[in-house]
């Protein structure tokens, strides 16, 4: 086998760039279990109610084939309070799939705790099947919801919307 002098200087530098990750890959790990050990989720469940309303397309804004909504909740259980937001939905021309993006935002109780944040959606369907994603927008708590950082999981069952929120709130606060 022949030495390549360019062959040699690669293969350290892929081996000096595979530990370095492999490093930081540790080092991120070792925060998240830190993380985890400091702060304790809680999850809050219960139902919500929401009207979804369309909007006209606004002229020179955007593809008119893709639907405007508002968006007026009404949450009840441990998370308890209202939100308004926005969703942007496109369909395709295969039935069952569509995508969607949303924010809104809550004001009301979260297990006794008053303030509000912001909640961000991407979601979408695929054969009539759901991936759906909702998190707190970072930084969006308000009063005594300041800190706060967590998913929401939305089930519905026939005409009826269930929520779980899994959240957490920042140490420094």
């Amino acid at each position: 086998m022949e030495n390549k002098p360019g062959r040699n200087y690669r293969t350290i530098v892929i081996l000096c760039l595979l530990l370095c990750l492999g490093n930081y890959v540790q080092a991120q790990t070792k925060s998240v279990v830190n993380l985890k050990e400091k702060t304790v989720a809680k999850i809050s469940k219960g139902t919500f109610e929401v009207t979804a309303t369309p909007q006209p397309p606004e002229n020179n804004i955007g593809d008119p084939s893709i639907g405007r909504l508002s968006l007026d909740k009404v949450f009840s259980g441990s998370l308890a309070g209202n939100s308004k937001g926005q969703m942007l939905g496109a369909q395709t021309e295969t039935e069952g799939s569509a995508g969607y993006v949303a924010l809104e935002r809550f004001n009301g109780t979260l297990d006794g705790k008053k303030g509000g944040f912001a909640l961000q959606h991407f979601g979408t369907m695929q054969g009539g099947k759901f991936e759906l994603n909702v998190s707190v927008v970072p930084d969006s708590g308000t009063g005594e919801l300041k800190g706060i950082s967590g998913t929401m999981k939305i089930i519905i069952e026939g005409a009826k919307h269930f929520y779980e929120f899994e959240y957490v709130f920042s140490k420094k606060n």
